[in-house]
């Protein structure tokens, strides 16, 4: 027997700054604040189909040096507003690609994170 997947269940991110990091993605996603966690300097945010767990972490010190966490994919219905969206709130784009069945355009959240918005959910593999 397989276990079957259906998408990405959640990420737990360590941020640099918790308010600053829910705003963006609040922002620019309309994600809602699903849990707050306030001796965890935590929140849960996110919708019906995607959930991010934010941890503070002041200290935090992102680098591209040796092995770990490389970037997080999240499928956009509205993949042609993606420009759009972007540009109103000042979110630089750092690449994009045309794939054989889909589109992808990466940006950063406010910790570095490297977000791909894809225009078909898994690439339309």
């Amino acid at each position: 027997m397989k276990l079957q997947t259906s998408g990405i269940d959640h990420m737990n991110l360590d941020v640099k700054n918790l308010d600053e990091s829910v705003q963006f993605y609040c922002d620019l996603f309309g994600f809602a604040i699903l849990k707050d966690q306030p001796k965890a300097k935590s929140k849960i945010i996110g919708n019906d189909a995607v959930k991010l767990c934010l941890y503070e972490v002041e200290e935090l010190q992102l680098t591209k040096e040796g092995p770990g966490f490389n970037h997080f994919g999240l499928h956009i219905h509205n993949f042609k507003d993606v420009q759009q969206a972007c540009k109103e709130r000042n979110v630089s784009i750092v690449n994009e690609y045309e794939w054989e069945k889909s589109a992808s355009v990466y940006i950063q959240d406010p910790n570095g994170y490297v977000i791909e918005l894809a225009e078909n959910f898994g690439g339309g593999l």
